[in-house]
């Protein structure tokens, strides 16, 4: 829709380059110009790259399973969504008969269960001609049934009435009215039980739980659950009912209606559940966020900036430019601080700002592109951030830096690993403590660094102390083997990428730093003899780099950044010259890069699709090859 109304185009032929010959500036020049002119024209009208940010199979259920309990399934879906929503399911199975719990990954409990009722619910029958249906019940079945299903599997299907509410250990909601110096208060975000657990969780459903049902514990368990009714409420309504995340968003739909069946707080939650939807070719799915325009656009924008032709595509980058202005948060949400939540005030959310989130290295990532699109007359990129607003990114951004220099994703780190321990969920790890990240910290680095040179004196002392700090966390968390670890995408060449940049910022090079040339000789270890890289999202689980065995365009552009950023180009172009030939090949015949298998990772355990990838890395990397053989040239 979006390419007939952009008006881009461009007549220049597609290139394969053959194996006897190399990438020259010419080449690299048609194939970034076919690139971008493709990429601007998905450009939609308010400066983003819309995208199916999805891949995440228990989110679309979770949605399914609240429009049901709360008997507004009709309401709010049409005999359209719903057949679409079943193609999906029935596309997405997998040859055994079950589904994964994500799209990339084999059968599991949760994912099966899940999906299987989805599909009862919307109506589809278990009978003689319904194989697929058949399958995903047998494969249920034969697998030791849904008692064999993890924590939140379990707790999705007793909402619905499909598993009783005996089966779940008990999550008392007096947790959340414990003082906040215990650093006990339970997090949103989501392992296996550890022994202390079993034993914690035991004590709970034998004796706590019944107990809490008996004056005059009772009173206390009203006054629980009137707290947790108030954190809802103003999640709610400080998110414009889009919520964090799918799974709040639905849980908090189900609590709405549980207090009050067609209150005004629960009808405000229905028209958002199309927020969530995304049709595609393969069906009608779940996104696993409202969105990550934010994010994406960001990175788009400083991939554009990259290639030295952002005159040509200057309208482009205004439309991205104004996106990223009117994304900005310019208000703190009331008493955020009573719910345990950080400063908004000068943030970037994930999505468009609309759900008041932020998230730490997008506010790093836009301020970034904010501060690039700064340095292009404005005439053609449009009129510079004011000065005030700039200062309350920066302002908003120092509030997520952690004690020790380093950032995390959507919080400061409040408290200390042992409390994972009260992880619920059986399924993933290391979610309630939000972590520093050596990915987060790079793009902290790199926007502050940016930021110290356009306003030298603003906080300069604290901005210089976080700086060396930063990259003192980054050389400290590298691995024996020269690479980073990636917690959110796929994952070594993703986090080595970002690891290098943020040190190459900070003024490591070549030849002043051990891990540089050490991260180089691993990126170069794996490097396939096609010129390309490509990684196995397995690496993620295991915490070993897994090579798929086939180029990836998005692993290829990565590493070959991540070469770049460190000095490859001065010390031996080859290898850059090789995968510059590989991402030309790759290219199809409309200027795009192929959708391969999906590359955005969270927790070491979920998989999804950040549907621009494939286009903005090749271009990134691209345009920084050809502009610094430029520059070696002159």
């Amino acid at each position: 829709m979006y390419t007939k109304q952009n008006l881009h185009s461009t007549n220049l032929p597609a290139i394969k380059i053959d194996k006897d010959s190399e990438a020259t500036g010419e080449t690299i020049l048609v194939a970034l110009r076919r690139a971008l002119s493709q990429h601007s024209s998905l450009q939609g009208p308010d400066g983003h790259w819309p995208g199916g940010y999805s891949g995440i199979l228990f989110i679309l259920p979770l949605m399914i399973f609240a429009l049901h309990v709360t008997r507004s399934l009709n309401e709010v879906l049409s005999i359209e969504h719903i057949r679409e929503i079943c193609r999906y399911i029935y596309n997405i199975q997998n040859e055994d008969g079950g589904w994964g719990t994500h799209t990339l990954g084999p059968s599991s409990m949760f994912g099966t269960c899940v999906n299987y009722a989805t599909l009862r619910i919307l109506g589809e029958v278990l009978d003689g001609e319904n194989d697929a249906l058949s399958k995903g019940r047998a494969w249920i079945l034969s697998h030791g049934s849904a008692t064999a299903a993890p924590q939140w599997a379990k707790i999705y299907l007793s909402v619905i009435g499909a598993y009783d509410w005996s089966g779940n250990n008990a999550v008392i909601p007096e947790l959340w009215m414990l003082p906040h110096f215990l650093q006990f208060i339970p997090e949103d975000l989501i392992y296996r039980p550890s022994w202390l657990q079993c034993i914690a969780m035991a004590y709970l459903n034998k004796f706590i739980e019944p107990l809490s049902n008996l004056w005059p514990m009772n009173k206390l368990r009203e006054r629980a659950m009137s707290n947790l009714m108030e954190h809802i409420h103003y999640e709610d309504e400080t998110s414009n009912y889009v919520g964090l995340c799918p799974i709040n968003k639905a849980l908090n739909m189900i609590c709405c209606w549980i207090e009050k069946p067609n209150s005004h707080e629960f009808r405000q939650h229905l028209p958002r559940i199309h927020d969530f939807l995304w049709i595609a070719e393969d069906g009608m799915k779940s996104k696993v966020y409202v969105g990550c325009h934010g994010w994406e656009t960001a990175l788009i924008v400083q991939a554009f900036c990259s290639t030295g032709l952002t005159e040509e595509f200057c309208s482009t980058l205004q439309k991205a430019h104004q996106f990223l202005k009117n994304a900005q948060v310019i208000q703190n949400i009331p008493n955020y601080k009573s719910y345990y939540r950080e400063r908004t005030k000068g943030s970037w959310t994930l999505s468009n700002g609309e759900n008041f989130w932020p998230i730490a290295d997008t506010n790093a990532e836009a301020l970034k592109a904010i501060l690039l699109l700064s340095n292009i007359p404005s005439e053609l990129v449009g009129d510079p951030i004011k000065q005030e607003r700039l200062y309350d990114a920066v302002d908003c951004l120092l509030s997520f830096v952690n004690k020790d220099g380093t950032l995390s994703s959507a919080e400061c780190k409040r408290t200390t690993p042992w409390v994972e321990f009260i992880n619920p969920s059986e399924s993933f790890r290391n979610i309630i403590v939000d972590y520093p990240y050596p990915e987060c910290t790079s793009s902290l680095i790199q926007a502050l660094i940016l930021f110290r040179d356009k306003c030298p004196m603003y906080r300069r002392e604290e901005i210089d102390k976080i700086i060396k700090s930063g990259a003192s966390f980054i050389e400290k968390v590298q691995r024996k083997d020269g690479s980073w670890y990636g917690s959110w995408a796929v994952c070594f060449t993703y986090a080595t990428f970002f690891a290098i940049k943020g040190l190459a910022a900070a003024g490591r090079t070549y030849q002043n730093s051990l891990p540089i040339r050490k991260a180089c000789n691993f990126l170069l270890s794996k490097q396939l003899a096609t010129g390309g890289w490509g990684e196995n999202y397995l690496g993620c689980q295991i915490e070993e780099y897994v090579d798929s065995g086939r180029p990836h365009a998005v692993n290829t552009a990565q590493a070959m950044l991540a070469l770049l950023y460190a000095g490859q180009v001065e010390q031996d172009p080859a290898p850059l010259y090789r995968a510059a030939k590989e991402l030309i090949n790759m290219q199809m015949e409309n200027g795009e890069f192929p959708q391969q298998e999906i590359v955005g990772n969270f927790n070491s355990s979920l998989f999804f699709n950040y549907p621009n990838y494939r286009n903005l890395f090749p271009i990134w990397a691209l345009g920084e090859f050809r502009r610094r053989l430029l520059a070696k040239k002159s």
